[in-house]
């Protein structure tokens, strides 16, 4: 059998819609009908069916071959060993007024609710409380009593059974159905939920199942726990085949058509992967059919399985965001990288032959942390000013990357434009530090700067930076911090002070960044103190050999921050 696909939704609702009135009249022409019930017969339930007995006019009202039981009742005891449940028949018991009090239990099938519980046929005998005492509580023995006072019975009562037994309490959700059987009554109870049906639950919830039935005959519809979950329905509200129809994303509709043609043509199993729209969420299912046939060979209902795909969707929609995130920080990590190779370059340039021709051997290097990183925040200034003096400085912006880089080159441009005051030490580390604190990015840094004069002394100023080290025959040692001041962008408005060093002809002064002395979880000051000897022990080479074989030495630069240096010699 096959069916024209639909353009829309209402018209696949309407192929449905046809197709379950068809089969509906097709089973009404062909379908033999049972006799019709004499006029008055009540229809009822399988407890008050058996707690009834035959229904005749000669037949007296039924009751058991217990004691307390008339002859000719030869059905209703045997037959609680055929109900698939835990059963009893209660007789009640009453006080002085009437009312009734408890029920001795007279009989009783083989069936335990829960391990532990005893089953009713151990219990012949006892009384209803002594055999559940929880019963008072738990509003059962009313409801009980009730039956035998008003009649009627009782239905599916849903009750949380809890009993405390040798010291322990045990607690077990039981389905309690009862009816009245002549004076007495028979009451039968189970789980509300089985072991295995527990289980099975878990196991749609763990892999995102469900399965739902589509009686097309009566129009029943039956889901389990997992496609209610998947579809966020209430779990007595399933969702009709046109309700599925209505969820539908609009570019699945024509899958979706092709899905349910083939399973109302009888064709099995049909596969389909389908998106559906539920409180605003897209969820991607795939869904296997099943036609259930009937005796006309026509499928009288459907049996679907959805498997929910939508959390691996969703993963792999974010790892494939990751990755697209990941290949854009790659290539911009790259363009950053030409970027700082040219920023190298134009900042940190080879040094003059003009420092030469006063008397100084100076030497530098810089080595990243960050080994694709071609540039950080460290940087040093080492030229011939206008006035004879030499201007020498080591700063450390903050941070890494281009952010640093540009910060870095601010000050440095800074400091060497204030340089061409004429303004000591001190006044142009006290104006850098002014630039600095106006910056909105709120980062600090840390330099120490200073001149070379004509006769030969440092006058230098300090902004948290570690003070530099003088080689001085054979032995180094860092110079006096008794005037270093707080570190730039920290304290807006300080007055940096000048400290004057005289140096000596085959002196070798180092400037150098945290980089080179800090390691993790070891006091700065050791740091110092190692790079002090291994500058000693390397005080017969060259400046520019001297830093080679500082750097090279695992235990001075510090794997964590840049590192840059300075080394000048007076000649």
């Amino acid at each position: 059998m096959s069916f024209p696909l639909p353009d829309n939704v209402d018209e696949l609702k309407a192929m449905i819609g046809r197709e379950v009135a068809s089969l509906r009249d097709g089973v009404r022409r062909t379908a033999d009908r049972p006799a019709p019930a004499e006029p008055g017969t009540a229809v009822t339930t399988p407890v008050q069916s058996l707690a009834a007995g035959p229904s005749h006019d000669s037949y007296a009202a039924p009751r058991c071959l217990c004691s307390t039981h008339d002859q000719g009742a030869t059905g209703t005891c045997s037959a609680l060993s055929a109900i698939p449940a835990s059963a009893v028949l209660l007789e009640p018991l009453r006080d002085d007024t009437g009312t009734v009090r408890d029920f001795r239990i007279v009989a009783g099938n083989r069936m335990r609710s829960a391990a532990w519980l005893e089953a009713p046929d151990r219990q012949v005998g006892q009384r209803f409380l002594e055999a559940r005492p929880g019963a008072v509580h738990s509003g059962l023995l009313a409801a009980l009593a009730g039956l035998v006072d008003n009649g009627g019975s009782l239905e599916g009562r849903v009750v949380d059974y809890t009993e405390q037994r040798l010291g322990r309490l045990h607690r077990a959700p039981l389905l309690y159905s009862a009816a009245l059987c002549g004076e007495q009554v028979l009451a039968t109870w189970r789980p509300v939920r089985s072991q295995t049906e527990l289980l099975t639950i878990d196991a749609q919830y763990l892999a995102s199942l469900g399965w739902g039935n589509w009686d097309l005959l009566s129009g029943e519809v039956t889901w389990s726990e997992g496609l209610s979950r998947i579809f966020h329905a209430e779990i007595g509200m399933p969702w009709t085949l046109e309700q599925l129809c209505d969820a539908l994303v609009p570019d699945d509709l024509t899958a979706f058509s092709e899905f349910l043609t083939s399973v109302l043509a009888g064709e099995e199993p049909a596969w389909t992967r389908i998106r559906f729209l539920v409180l605003g969420e897209v969820r991607t299912l795939d869904l296997l059919g099943r036609p259930v046939a009937g005796t006309d060979g026509r499928p009288w209902a459907v049996n679907l399985v959805a498997r929910d795909l939508t959390p691996q969707i969703r993963s792999r929609r974010r790892l494939a965001e990751t990755e697209r995130e990941s290949d854009r920080l790659r290539r911009q990590a790259r363009a950053e990288r030409r970027v700082a190779d040219a920023l190298r370059e134009a900042l940190l340039p080879t040094l003059s032959e003009a420092l030469a021709a006063v008397g100084l051997t100076v030497a530098a290097s810089y080595r990243p942390a960050e080994p694709d990183a071609a540039v950080g925040g460290d940087w040093y200034k080492c030229r011939l000013l206008p006035d004879g003096r030499v201007l020498v400085a080591m700063g450390d912006a903050a941070g890494h990357g281009l952010d640093a880089v540009a910060r870095m080159a601010q000050q440095r441009h800074a400091l060497a434009g204030l340089a061409q005051t004429g303004a000591d030490a001190g006044e142009i580390t006290t104006w850098l530090n002014e630039l600095v604190c106006s910056d909105p990015a709120g980062q600090t840094a840390t330099v120490v700067a200073g001149h070379i004069d004509e006769t030969r002394a440092l006058c230098w100023a300090d902004a948290g930076h570690p003070a530099p080290l003088l080689l001085r025959e054979g032995r180094a040692e860092p110079l006096d911090t008794g005037r270093r001041g707080p570190l730039l962008g920290a304290l807006p408005g300080y007055g940096y002070e000048t400290t004057s060093t005289p140096l000596r002809a085959g002196d070798v002064l180092l400037l150098y960044t945290d980089g080179m002395v800090e390691h993790r979880g070891e006091d700065v000051t050791k740091g110092i103190e190692r790079l002090a000897n291994a500058m000693g022990r390397s005080s017969a080479l060259a400046p520019q050999q001297m830093i080679d074989v500082l750097l090279a030495d695992p235990e001075q630069a510090g794997p964590d921050d840049d590192a840059c240096m300075l080394a000048i010699r007076v000649n």
